[in-house]
């Protein structure tokens, strides 16, 4: 096929030129190379393409048919060539990230930040949701990078911790006030008592975060007189904010409501272990331009 490429652009170059000796020019080869390449050409598709005259060559019709088949291939290499210069110049690309909406909202948004503002001509698309969702489109090729937490499925995986999180349990002022009046607690109980006369307000069971306070739940004998299952994190944080219940965040993410005093941070009988989120690829992937350039903006920034 290169050789017959080769033959099929001094074909479409003598068709250009209309004549050999322009054909030798315009491609810094002898007139007997190329007329000797027109032969071999004509020779395989066994037809004749050009008529030759004291004032040139033409195409006959069989060369006419060829010569706009192969003038529209050469175009498309060209553009093809055109476009991969653009895009190695520009620095464009394509990157598909899968997150859960929390730590989209949370830890992604200001890595994102940085990295469009200095690579604005690569693409970027979001999937949200849970972290084993993720981690079987990264298994599957569907995304190329995932902001995860740590977890039991990371055998095939290269992880970059960003950051440790530490899963608390909070509650209005207000609501744990009311909840001493109405379930005649004492006037300075325990997280285990605290907890087990309210209402407990955690993650959906599939969510890999849930499943990990389950296991403390389960470790330190911890049970609650109600629990309400929620679908996000932030939703989480609201509805603790209006004082529907005790809720299990992640610390970082109600810093400033900690520290206006808007919740408060339930003293547990043995500290929730922190735990790793960070991003993941799958071993042994080849890594695109854009997800080069995309790691080494999060590693220079961890």
């Amino acid at each position: 096929m290169e050789q017959n490429l080769n033959l099929y652009h001094i074909f479409v170059t003598v068709a250009r030129c209309k004549n050999i000796s322009g054909a030798a020019r315009a491609l810094y080869i002898s007139q007997p190379a190329i007329s000797k390449a027109i032969s071999r050409l004509e020779q395989s598709l066994n037809t004749t393409l050009f008529l030759r005259s004291s004032r040139g060559v033409k195409l006959t019709e069989a060369g006419e048919i060829l010569y706009r088949q192969v003038e529209n291939a050469f175009l498309a290499i060209n553009q093809g060539e055109q476009q991969l210069k653009k895009m190695q110049e520009l620095g464009m690309g394509r990157l598909s990230i899968g997150v859960s909406s929390t730590l989209c909202k949370y830890v992604l948004i200001p890595y994102l930040r940085t990295f469009a503002r200095e690579n604005p001509h690569i693409q970027i698309s979001i999937s949200c949701q849970s972290t084993y969702q993720t981690v079987q489109e990264m298994e599957n090729g569907t995304v190329d990078i995932g902001l995860i937490g740590e977890n039991d499925r990371m055998d095939k995986l290269a992880f970059y911790p960003v950051q440790e999180i530490e899963d608390i349990f909070v509650c209005t002022g207000s609501y744990l006030e009311n909840l001493k009046e109405r379930s005649g607690l004492s006037a300075a109980p325990n997280a285990r008592e605290i907890i087990g006369a309210s209402t407990m307000m955690l993650l959906d069971k599939g969510n890999i975060t849930r499943q990990y306070i389950d296991k403390y739940l389960a470790l330190e004998g911890i049970t609650a007189a109600q629990t309400l299952e929620i679908t996000s994190m932030d939703l989480l944080i609201e509805f603790a904010r209006i004082g529907l219940g005790i809720a299990c965040v992640i610390r970082s993410f109600v810093q400033d409501e900690l520290e206006a005093g808007k919740l408060i941070c339930l003293p547990l009988p043995a500290s929730i272990p922190t735990r790793r989120i960070g991003f993941a690829v799958p071993k042994n992937a080849p890594f695109s331009p854009a997800l080069r350039k995309f790691t080494d903006s999060v590693l220079a920034s961890v």
